[in-house]
């Protein structure tokens, strides 16, 4: 399958977090991007270097500024389960914007057309490193990252763009 690509609509998925009452919930993409503006990005793992110490603090920082473009929603995504991805969202303190989400079968990793194996590294089937602009389900741009690189998917580029 090709990967999502600017002018393509995203496809729907559920994905899963826990809420501020610390209950387990579902989620669609499409309710929480349908008729708004989002950034939705994509990490291979939680806790990994790159993702914890420069992707997802990025995106933290450049919240409120991100919001002042019009942004509705900033999602992030890993191929881990809630559990991880709440362990991991409680690293931030600082975070007031980003949601965390679990794609813990990298399902919707595979609707996207982004996903990576890294079943050599003992990780198995992760998300490649993305960032993509959603207007009301219809993706505006697509930042995705080649092999390990941490180049065009970060908050600044995806500012930039707005």
């Amino acid at each position: 399958m090709a990967p999502i690509a600017a002018g393509d609509i995203i496809p729907d998925g559920n994905l899963s977090y826990f809420d501020e009452n610390d209950q387990l919930q579902q989620v669609s993409i499409h309710s929480l991007a349908a008729g708004k503006k989002v950034v939705l990005f994509g990490v291979p793992g939680a806790f990994t270097p790159t993702c914890s110490l420069k992707h997802v603090p990025g995106f933290i920082e450049k919240a409120e500024e991100l919001k002042s473009k019009g942004v509705d929603e900033i999602l992030c995504i890993s191929v881990n389960d809630p559990f991880v991805m709440k362990a991991w969202a409680k690293t931030y303190p600082e975070n007031k914007h980003v949601k965390f989400l679990a794609d813990g079968s990298a399902t919707y990793s595979h609707a996207l057309g982004l996903e990576l194996d890294l079943s050599e590294k003992g990780l198995g089937t992760r998300s490649r490193r993305f960032a993509l602009l959603v207007e009301d389900l219809k993706v505006k741009v697509a930042n995705v990252e080649t092999g390990g690189e941490f180049t065009v998917s970060s908050a600044d580029e995806i500012f930039k763009a707005l």
